[in-house]
């Protein structure tokens, strides 16, 4: 079983409103965006946010997501993945997703997942070379990811094993773009041609 996880626990601070929640022009809210991708290629979907988030926890849950509520997300992506990992152990590989990257295509996830179902120890779509999201990990890697701390999440664990990464290419630019601001919104726009908001939801 491949669960996806979906790292929903920012503060949001340099956006100035609620990041997860700001609606695209679709009207789908951000982080919804991001969750409905990752959905679409998992067998089981897990979202980790704050205790207090509970209109992002209703958004979720209608998305098709199981919400847990890291007592240590406050401390960064590596506590709320270490975390999310540790409570979904059976897992065969997990499927990593950022809320503030709502602008992945489900055919880019399913790809990756298709990757860690096949035996992949970690699994990274690449975009011009680029490395972006979502990351896939297999179980041999559960022990480590669980013990993770620091806020950098999970790259030290993807240089340090390099030589196990299988690269995913994709043909979209949204793989490695995060949004922490409203100009990132309308730069990720501009460098694309169009606005991926206007699209539907997946």
């Amino acid at each position: 079983m491949i669960t996806g996880l979906l790292l929903a626990a920012g503060r949001s601070r340099r956006f100035g409103s609620p990041k997860p929640l700001h609606p695209l022009n679709n009207g789908t809210p951000l982080a919804v965006h991001s969750a409905l991708s990752l959905r679409a290629a998992v067998d089981r979907a897990v979202a980790i946010i704050r205790p207090d988030d509970l209109a992002l926890a209703t958004q979720l849950r209608h998305a098709g997501f199981e919400i847990v509520c890291g007592p240590d997300t406050h401390n960064g992506q590596g506590a709320s993945l270490a975390f999310g990992v540790r409570v979904t152990g059976g897992s065969a590989g997990w499927l990593v997703a950022l809320a503030d990257i709502p602008y992945i295509r489900p055919e880019t996830a399913q790809a990756v997942a298709a990757k860690l179902r096949a035996g992949a120890i970690i699994a990274v779509p690449y975009f011009r070379g680029r490395r972006g999201h979502p990351v896939g990990f297999g179980r041999a890697l559960g022990p480590q990811l669980g013990a993770l701390t620091s806020d950098a999440g999970a790259l030290a664990l993807i240089k340090a094993h390099r030589h196990l990464v299988v690269q995913v290419p994709c043909l979209e630019a949204g793989v490695p773009e995060d949004i922490d601001t409203p100009h990132d919104l309308r730069s990720a726009a501009d460098r694309r041609g169009f606005d991926p908001a206007d699209e539907t939801a997946p």
